[in-house]
């Protein structure tokens, strides 16, 4: 983290200012919290579902039928701005990381944890200030009113996605916090139909059906016993598309009260021309210029014939889309969309105690609700983005390094032995491939002639260095 400019310890001034730190309650001063007078909505069943271990808690959500079979949605994000103010020590620590970093040895939070999973954390009974995102849904899938302001709320139920998931698609029981709660079931019922009409609409204007395979190391005290796979499902997809679609509200609010925002932007691919030579491997025809739609279909057929092998492809699709930005844009501005969500207004507003762009944003947010002057000039919110991206990047190559490290250390005995792989990239600094029977990648250091994103080869297991992550292949045969 230090190499990439990242601080792995709050300073003396943040921790000083941790101890003067407490929650808001309802009997708090107004000039603690804001001017605006807040909803009281602590009795709708709102609940959170998160990882099983989540502390941190920026979001819940709650539906509530309306006439005609639409559907309101009530999105309630950590309002984070109430206690980390602007130019505080705390701040200072948030804005150089911008993103707390979880790496396989231990998770580095954006925020001290006493704020992050105790002050501004939506967590289970106990009342917070949010701001409510407020969605009225039409049968097709399409947000048809939206409103925004600020509420108490209360977490009725913390639930685990891999729970929820399993009892929403019959493969297992009803979660105890779900059972516990009157009314709560039938809830979350209505939150996944419709939660599964917004992910329907998004695919039919060309959101991409991507899906990975992220890993996550299982120790034994310090011993790494296994590299475990973590799944999409349809409790992820409730988050995930109410999350979607409150990012787009908040953004086109700001741009309705003529306020700049910061935006989360997939341009056009990189290299839609090898992305159009897969797909030719595959026996399907791209058009020559970038088209999500057309996309989309192909890998809906791929996922169809091939369910097993679609996480590598949609691997080597992702690495040739190329990474997301974050941007400062303009009320009248007109910067590309999200390519990959095929949606055009997408502001990073959900997870405040995570993202800094996402505290940015509930700034800029409360500013606008309450008619306040811009608490930032349009250079800052430049320069912010600029270096958001920049940390964000360096966060993903922290966490990717110690987790090659936990790799490293699981395939320790295995050299020698060869593998199936993907290669998931392929430029002037190195070949890099992905095993399919382990979730491993590494470095193709003999043999990487000729072989580009999304090729299939066979490779042997060379040297591994555990301290700097290190995982070398050769390339001994293809298929």
């Amino acid at each position: 983290m230090l190499e990439r400019g990242l601080l792995p310890d709050f300073s003396t001034d943040a921790l000083a200012e941790l101890e003067s730190l407490h929650v808001p309650t309802l009997t708090t001063g107004k000039s603690d919290v804001g001017s605006l007078a807040f909803r009281d909505l602590r009795s709708l069943l709102w609940a959170s579902i998160d990882n099983d271990d989540s502390r941190d808690l920026d979001q819940l959500t709650v539906a509530e039928s309306m006439p005609g079979e639409k559907v309101k949605i009530y999105v309630a994000i950590a309002d984070v701005d109430s206690s980390i103010k602007n130019g505080s020590a705390i701040d200072d620590h948030a804005r150089n990381n911008t993103t707390s970093v979880y790496t396989a040895a231990e998770i580095f939070p954006m925020l001290p944890e006493k704020v992050s999973t105790y002050i501004t954390s939506l967590n289970f009974r106990e009342d917070r200030l949010s701001i409510v995102i407020e969605m009225l849904v039409g049968i097709d899938g399409t947000v048809e009113e939206s409103n925004i302001y600020r509420a108490w709320v209360r977490n009725h139920a913390k639930l685990a996605y891999n729970s929820v998931a399993a009892w929403l698609e019959k493969s297992g029981e009803i979660p105890e916090g779900v059972a516990a709660v009157p009314g709560l079931a039938e809830n979350l019922q209505l939150q996944d139909r419709t939660a599964q009409r917004m992910k329907n609409l998004r695919h039919v204007h060309g959101a991409l059906s991507l899906e990975t395979i992220e890993v996550k190391p299982v120790f034994d005290g310090d011993q790494i016993r296994a590299l475990e796979m973590e799944e999409k499902n349809r409790a992820k997809e409730i988050i995930e598309d109410f999350m979607i679609a409150a990012n787009g509200v908040t953004a086109r609010y700001l741009s309705g009260k003529k306020f700049p925002s910061i935006r989360r932007v997939v341009r056009t691919p990189k290299r839609w021309e090898r992305i159009v030579e897969i797909a030719a491997d595959h026996k399907y025809m791209l058009p020559e210029s970038p088209n999500s739609k057309s996309l989309e279909e192909f890998l809906i057929s791929q996922k169809a014939a091939d369910p097993l092998r679609f996480p590598d492809l949609s691997l080597a699709v992702i690495k040739l889309l190329g990474p997301g930005e974050y941007i400062a844009e303009q009320p009248d501005g007109n910067i590309p969309g999200h390519f990959g969500l095929a949606v055009k207004d997408y502001a990073h507003s959900t997870a405040p105690n995570r993202r800094y762009p996402d505290l940015l944003t509930q700034r800029l947010l409360k500013a606008a609700l309450e008619d306040q002057p811009l608490p930032y000039r349009m250079d800052e919110l430049d320069a912010l983005a600029a270096h958001c991206t920049e940390a964000e990047d360096a966060a993903n190559k922290v966490e990717r390094q110690v987790g090659k490290s936990a790799a490293a250390l699981l395939l320790e005995s295995r050299i020698g032995e060869q593998f199936e792989s993907i290669v998931t990239g392929a430029a002037d600094k190195g070949t890099w491939v992905r095993l399919l029977s382990v979730p491993v990648e590494g470095k193709l250091v003999q043999g990487f002639e000729r072989v580009d994103v999304g090729d299939r080869i066979r490779v042997q297991l060379l040297y591994v260095d555990v301290d700097k992550g290190f995982i070398d292949f050769q390339r001994v045969g293809s298929r």
